[in-house]
């Protein structure tokens, strides 16, 4: 054995001393000059309108602030390279930076990416009143917030912070009647443009508890779940916070009017959620003419507390969870409520047409929770009338181009027996709370349409406590 093993050693050294002398005999034939290896590939300077742009070479970021009304629709920016450097691409013409720009800086056979991200500062950089901070909607140019319910609003005095050069009326700092919509002018040079300003008060007649994981509202973990709650909280004045071991801890139930469960951190149900104790309170609170709210993946818990016949919740389950998600940078995602506009959970939605609505505007990062029912093919339900039929639900609002309502049950509403409570469902991608940060780190664009999402909610708390 042992002659077998000496024979590939001395193979082996032969063909190393061999490769050796090859590349000795032919290292002076050898041209590295097409292989340079240490040239700076990094972006100096980046400028726009003479503003020099924050750079961060490790995570190739450039964030410039302009000034409100600064044009970026057609912008040659002012870029220093370090010698030798070129871009791709060149960037020598007018580009558009009112979306994100790429680019790589080549040097002999190095290269970087850099993203250009500019935010163009609206005219409103604040506004608050009694210390409550306001919504601002720059694209459908609305303010709006909510105060305590016995606030006086016919007389009042907002706090507001305006960009540089931007001049008000009525001006900051006078005292308004709130009463109605009050519209504000904002200009600077020759442009003017308006806001209107909508201060509401906070529900009352209602006690709602937002129901989580957490042991109270503080611990709440998810993004999108602590949004929604701290929206409720804000919104009606008479909210509180119940965990599923409260419950599970037996707490009486009996004084709330609305349960809202939004479940956004997996898609299964918790453990907690289908303990017998659990599931007996909630059952019971409905049959006593309790009302639920359940969202997004709570939508599933219909099944088990016998909403609908076992087999018949939603048969369509996905989305994506961090660092995973994406952008639909050319659609934006709504609902079409076709045959309900008149239904109380619609209305003053902002729609692009009769019965349909935007919830997610396009360009804005989404992880598509989604836990709905697909009608045409799964389930046996065939359309519409089919999962009617078989659920005992009313199919609201499907996705935007099902007209018929026939594709998909986005929401629902399950109204039981004469002395049951109503159930309603929002399951769909769109209901979207939180948008997180782009893959790159940076902050996703806000969702314009996020005020329907709190329109449709309220509107759908309120109609369960009525």
């Amino acid at each position: 054995m042992n002659r077998y093993k000496s024979k590939p050693k001395i193979f082996i050294l032969a063909k190393i001393c061999w490769i050796a002398l090859f590349l000795t005999s032919c290292s002076e034939n050898l041209d590295p000059s097409g292989f340079i290896m240490d040239l700076p590939v990094s972006v100096e300077s980046f400028r726009i309108h003479g503003k020099e742009g924050e750079i961060n070479h490790q995570t190739g970021q450039i964030s410039l602030t302009l000034p409100y009304r600064s044009e970026v629709s057609s912008v040659v920016p002012e870029i220093g390279l370090p010698k030798g450097a070129r871009i791709s691409p060149a960037l020598d013409s007018p580009t558009d930076f009112g979306s994100r720009v790429d680019f790589k800086v080549i040097n002999g056979n190095l290269y970087s990416n850099y993203r250009v991200n500019v935010k163009v500062l609206p005219p409103f950089l604040d506004f608050s009143i009694l210390g409550v901070q306001a919504s601002i909607d720059d694209v459908q140019n609305t303010i709006s917030l909510t105060l305590p319910a016995d606030t006086d609003v016919s007389s009042l005095q907002p706090e507001i912070e305006l960009s540089e050069g931007v001049s008000l009326s009525p001006e900051a700092g006078s005292t308004i009647d709130f009463s109605n919509p009050v519209v504000f002018t904002v200009s600077t040079g020759s442009h003017a443009e308006e806001y209107t300003v909508t201060v509401t008060l906070q529900s009352e007649g209602v006690k709602v508890a937002y129901l989580g994981l957490a042991a109270n509202r503080n611990e709440i973990n998810d993004p999108d779940e602590k949004e929604a709650g701290n929206w409720v909280f804000n919104k009606f004045s008479d909210v509180e916070y119940l965990s599923f071991q409260d419950i599970a801890n037996g707490k009486d139930l009996s004084a709330y009017g609305v349960i809202w469960w939004h479940y956004d951190a997996a898609m299964e149900l918790p453990e907690i959620a289908l303990d017998p104790e659990v599931l007996n309170a909630l059952k019971n609170f409905r049959n006593t003419g309790g009302n639920l709210l359940l969202t997004t993946f709570a939508s599933r818990y219909v099944e088990a507390l016998e909403v609908v016949p076992m087999g018949k919740g939603p048969n369509n389950v996905f989305g994506d969870f961090p660092p995973n998600g994406f952008v639909d940078e050319n659609n934006s995602w709504g609902i079409s409520f076709k045959g309900h506009e008149d239904h109380p959970v619609f209305q003053g939605l902002q729609t692009y047409e009769d019965g349909k609505a935007n919830l997610l505007e396009k360009g804005t990062f989404r992880l598509n929770h989604t836990a709905w029912w697909f009608l045409p093919e799964w389930g046996g339900y065939g359309d519409g009338e089919g999962w009617r039929n078989q659920t005992g639900g009313i199919n609201l609002a499907s996705e935007a181009w099902d007209n018929e309502l026939n594709g998909r049950v986005l929401i629902a509403e399950f109204p039981g027996e004469p002395q049951q409570g109503n159930v309603m469902v929002i399951s769909a991608g769109a209901y979207d709370w939180y948008q997180e940060n782009l893959a790159d780190g940076s902050p996703s664009p806000e969702n314009g349409f996020h005020s329907n999402i709190e329109k449709l909610t309220k509107n759908t708390i309120k109609y369960l406590s009525e």
